[in-house]
């Protein structure tokens, strides 16, 4: 089996960056990769393929979720757990929307309390 690179930390500490502005979001190493969690529920992954490639996924609403699988790539739909978002990692990578369809991920997973707080300094321009 082809080997699994490792994310470079340039993506990971993005990422992080972000989750710093998520009420309870925390890193931890997953089975492989790096996981973001609100309590239990993980709402994103990041991960090196054992094609080379660097992919994320993250929560989305259901038909997000289908209009991004029919963009094609880089997006995809993870055949596991659901409502899942998949998007490649590379130099051509929007990190705009990354950090938007993190946040969205972060709400839809985070309990109503937390997501209510992210989605008021939202709508608040801050």
């Amino acid at each position: 089996m082809p080997k699994r690179p490792e994310v470079p930390e340039s993506m990971i500490d993005r990422l992080v960056a972000v989750a710093a502005e998520l009420p309870q979001a925390y890193a931890e190493r997953a089975w492989v990769g790096t996981r973001w969690r609100v309590g239990k529920a993980t709402f994103a992954h990041v991960f090196g393929g054992e094609d080379g490639l660097f992919r994320i996924t993250l929560r989305g609403d259901p038909e997000e979720v289908a209009a991004f699988e029919h963009l094609g790539m880089p997006y995809f739909r993870a055949g596991w757990g659901g409502n899942v978002i998949g998007l490649v990692l590379d130099d051509r990578t929007d990190w705009d929307e990354v950090v938007e369809l993190f946040t969205i991920s972060y709400c839809i997973q985070a309990p109503a309390k937390l997501a209510r707080e992210v989605e008021e300094r939202l709508g608040s321009g801050d």
